[in-house]
Order: C-alpha cells, then structure tokens, then sequence
C-alpha cells in the first residue's frame, strides 16, 4: 500500500523548547517550525517559520501557524508577530485578532516585516 492509499499523515504540533520552537510533524517526518521567543507573563514572539524545501506549497506554514495560535490560546498566551508570514497571516483574518497583545502586537503586515527584516540585516 503506497503512502497515498493510506490517506494524509497526521499532523503533530511539539514544542521544542529546548530550540525555542514549535515544529509540525506529519507522521515521523518533521517538516516545519517556527521560532518563537516566549516572554512574561505569557507573550510569545512568533520570530520565523521555516518549511522543509520537500513541503513546501503545501499549506505546511498556515496548518502549523493555526496549530501553534491554538497551543497560545489554550495557555492563555498573547502573540507578538515578528514572522513575516505571520504577519501576513494576522493581516488577512480577524479570527485570531484577540491572541495579539494589546501592548505589543508585533508588525502589521508581511511588507512592514520583510521591510524590518532587511533594515535589521536578516
């Protein structure tokens, strides 16, 4: 039986904190993360996600951004969005606009990221 007749691997959400990160697992195979800096009481910095070269185009980043929002939500987190596709995630969606900390919401858009990014050297 091939994987496809098996069905879709299941998704595991971890947190690694030991690297400072959230990676989605398919199945055994990790195939992406996202870094994250978690500061008090409990605000998380989403900072960068990465997708493996093999998933991307996959919908792996917005299936692992919605996993980790429900993982803050649950601890009763707020999020600063430094990623730039968590920004744009953020931009495009109300849904989740209450997990954004009031004080310290991060950037308002993919542009204002990327922008922050290059301004910083990254």
């Amino acid at each position: 039986m091939t994987s496809e007749e098996r069905g879709p691997a299941v998704e595991k959400m971890v947190d690694n904190t030991d690297q400072g990160r959230f990676e989605l697992y398919r199945g055994d195979e990790l195939v992406g993360w996202l870094y994250y800096t978690h500061l008090r009481p409990d605000r998380y910095a989403l900072l960068h996600t990465e997708v493996e070269a093999s998933h991307q185009h996959q919908g792996v980043a917005s299936a692992m951004i919605r996993q980790v929002l429900d993982q803050i939500r649950g601890r009763g987190g707020t999020v600063t969005a430094i990623c730039p596709f968590v920004a744009d995630y953020f931009s495009r969606t109300t849904e989740d606009a209450d997990l954004l900390d009031p004080r310290h919401p991060g950037y308002p858009d993919r542009a204002t990221a990327e922008a922050a990014e290059r301004e910083a050297g990254r």
